[in-house]
């Protein structure tokens, strides 16, 4: 879980003034994902107030659970891709539609702009991340997993003072500082699913048909079975078999 885990840390915590504190409002991009369900966890722990987005409404308890303080389906929106041209009349489309989906945001804050947006999609929901973030605050992102083309009004950015921060993985510090919420148990890894080595086609093609259940799935490397926590558990399991 490290890799998503303390990239997630280092986005929230990872780039002063900008670092996640109690009051603050944060929106999370693909929030029951492998790199969403930390970010959620880590900034509600800290005490922020978390906004979640999904794309499967059957994902939206799950996202509850974890601690955030409300949902949103992007699917009842269409503001996602590249922005159009400014003062087009798809741009004029596009604005109506992005302006819906902040007044979603609002209505879970009571009328606040989020102080962070947690960005990795990229292409398709860059414009509206670059719109919504308060004045002042930051979108940091870690990531382009729909393209890496990324447009946003400039207009909005400039004169509203905000931050377009990219972030990429930890160093030792911030990996040792997001592993202690999971020591300190106040974040779950949120393991979904567990293969051996040989079934790793089968986890591959289930994520490649978005098939994969919320959170992080995991592949055994060495290992006989799942649930070994010791090398004393390795060595007696390898011994049964």
């Amino acid at each position: 879980y490290t890799l998503t885990l303390a990239t997630a840390y280092r986005m929230l915590f990872g780039h002063a003034p900008h670092t996640v504190k109690p009051g603050d409002y944060v929106l999370v991009w693909g929030a029951s994902g492998g790199l969403g369900v930390f970010g959620v966890q880590l900034a509600a722990a800290s005490g922020a107030h978390v906004i979640g987005v999904i794309s499967d409404e059957t994902k939206r308890d799950y996202v509850l659970g974890l601690g955030a303080k409300g949902v949103i389906n992007r699917k009842d929106f269409k503001c996602w891709g590249q922005m159009p041209t400014v003062n087009s009349p798809e741009y004029v489309e596009w604005t109506r539609e992005a302006r819906k989906f902040g007044k979603a945001i609002w209505d879970i804050t009571g009328k606040r702009d989020v102080d962070i947006v947690f960005e990795h999609p990229g292409e398709q929901t860059f414009p509206v991340s670059c719109l919504v973030a308060k004045r002042g605050g930051m979108i940091v992102f870690c990531a382009g997993t729909t393209g890496f083309n990324l447009t946003f009004d400039a207009r909005y950015v400039w004169m509203r003072q905000k931050r377009i921060q990219g972030s990429h993985f930890a160093h030792l510090k911030q990996a040792s500082g997001a592993n202690q919420f999971i020591i300190d148990r106040r974040v779950d890894p949120c393991m979904s699913e567990v293969f051996p080595w040989d079934r790793i086609p089968h986890a591959h093609t289930k994520m490649w048909k978005n098939q994969h259940p919320p959170g992080n799935m995991s592949v055994l490397v060495c290992a006989p079975r799942a649930g070994l926590k010791t090398f004393e558990d390795v060595v007696e399991a390898c011994a049964e078999r």
